[in-house]
């Protein structure tokens, strides 16, 4: 019995040295499709939040947008003399009221 399981150990010890390319290619095959499979989940990962970026890039190109077009319209003189007529109760100066001042 001892012989017998020897003896089948080493049968199978020859068949791996005499298939151990086979082994060899069969190991780099399932570590190179894991890879591939990783790669992937890295680049579907990549892609996913390269399109969150671009869409709040695109969401603040509007906010800039509407921020530059609230800014022209309030610094238009009409807009600044509205308020300054209707939040600080203020009015133009009559030529009675203006004084000038020239300097030596």
């Amino acid at each position: 019995m001892a012989v017998r399981r020897a003896a089948l150990v080493f049968d199978i010890w020859q068949d791996i040295v005499r298939y151990s390319f086979s082994y060899i290619l069969l190991i780099l095959v399932v570590i190179s499709a894991f890879s591939v499979i990783y790669y992937t989940h890295v680049n579907r990962q990549t892609t996913s939040e390269l399109e969150v970026l671009l869409s709040q890039k695109d969401e603040l190109n509007i906010e800039w947008r509407n921020l530059l077009l609230e800014q022209n319209s309030l610094a238009e003189h009409s807009e600044i003399e509205s308020k300054a007529k209707r939040l600080l109760n203020m009015k133009r100066p009559d030529s009675k009221s203006e004084v000038i001042i020239s300097l030596p």
